[in-house]
């Protein structure tokens, strides 16, 4: 039984670090424009060339998350059904 539980947390271990640190798109030597709303939020937006291609939003409370623009028009991304796709960082050591 417990080589079972051990089995299971380590598999589960493995999909929470399998996310790997890079972005999905490139933004080296991106300018970084970071502003802070009213509300305590903060929005860093990532421009290549004057192209906007990510974009980092992190609520006074809770964890960042990402948006990105993975085909170079300037604009967020989309799902095939209009739901924007947002990227979550659920675990990092």
């Amino acid at each position: 039984m417990k080589i079972l539980l051990l089995a299971g947390l380590l598999a589960l271990a493995g999909c929470a670090t399998g996310g790997g640190g890079r972005p999905p798109v490139d933004v080296t030597g991106a300018d970084v424009v970071k502003t802070v709303q009213d509300n305590g939020d903060t929005i860093e937006e990532y421009r290549v060339g004057d192209q906007l291609r990510m974009v980092k939003v992190t609520p006074s409370r809770g964890a960042p998350f990402y948006m990105y623009d993975q085909n170079g028009d300037g604009r967020m991304d989309s799902d095939k059904d209009g739901v924007s796709p947002v990227y979550w960082k659920l675990y990092s050591w």
